[in-house]
């Protein structure tokens, strides 16, 4: 494994993966994150300091569990990492736009990207982590967070499999009009990465392409105790 994390994101075959998203839909990728750096940030949840922001999930019938919003300056593994995903995603997305036949807007940098959500008005951080307990799950949902969003997010898992919890599967639907939903379930291990679409995906279709709408959630922790990382790039209202 390549030693600094862009490094570890440089390395990946970014071409297969844009494929991969253009077919599927999502992509998983390999273990980006070493233990030190999974257990490095499990040790930020304890700290108050390190969040703007604590939901309890069954409170507001989001599921069962908490999750909570980093305030800014990111952690340092978290910020390269929201940095070194966009610009290769930043292409897809474009590319998606272009299917729909819609003008290219993502720009090549997250600075830049964020420069333009802070202009309208969507200003705090949004990249999280989440602790489900035993009995815990997330209800389908979007993190969109304003009018300004970009179309792809990347979901970490922390800790090991079958050694810290079990059950915790992570869940995709795609809605597609005028037909019947269809599910994808996805097992991380530690340090492995999931990037999926924070809105929809562009199908081809008799016609050309046409929007379905994707959602996602956590499955049941069946023991134990799971805790995520969600890198997500635009900021929020």
């Amino acid at each position: 494994m390549p030693n600094s994390i862009s490094d570890r994101i440089a390395a990946l075959d970014w071409e297969e993966l844009q494929q991969i998203l253009d077919t599927q839909g999502f992509a998983k990728l390999p273990p980006l994150l070493d233990p030190d750096q999974c257990q490095e940030l499990i040790h930020t949840y304890e700290n108050p300091a390190n969040f703007r922001s604590t939901i309890n999930m069954k409170r507001y019938r989001f599921g069962e569990g908490e999750y909570k919003y980093y305030q800014a300056p990111l952690p340092s593994v978290l910020q390269q990492l929201r940095t070194d995903f966009y610009p290769e995603l930043a292409k897809t997305a474009n590319c998606w736009l272009e299917q729909l036949r819609k003008e290219p807007t993502y720009p090549p940098s997250l600075s830049e990207f964020l420069e333009y959500c802070h202009v309208q008005g969507q200003t705090r951080s949004t990249p999280l982590i989440l602790k489900y307990e035993t009995g815990g799950y997330n209800c389908l949902h979007q993190d969109l967070y304003g009018e300004v969003y970009f179309p792809f997010q990347v979901l970490f898992v922390l800790n090991q499999r079958e050694k810290d919890y079990t059950g915790g599967e992570s869940i995709l639907v795609q809605q597609r009009p005028r037909a019947q939903s269809r599910g994808h379930v996805i097992t991380l291990e530690q340090g492995e990465g999931l990037i999926f679409p924070t809105n929809y995906r562009p199908i081809e279709g008799t016609r050309g392409y046409y929007r379905a709408t994707i959602r996602h959630g956590v499955s049941t922790v069946t023991s134990g105790s799971r805790y995520g990382l969600g890198i997500i790039f635009h900021d929020a209202k």
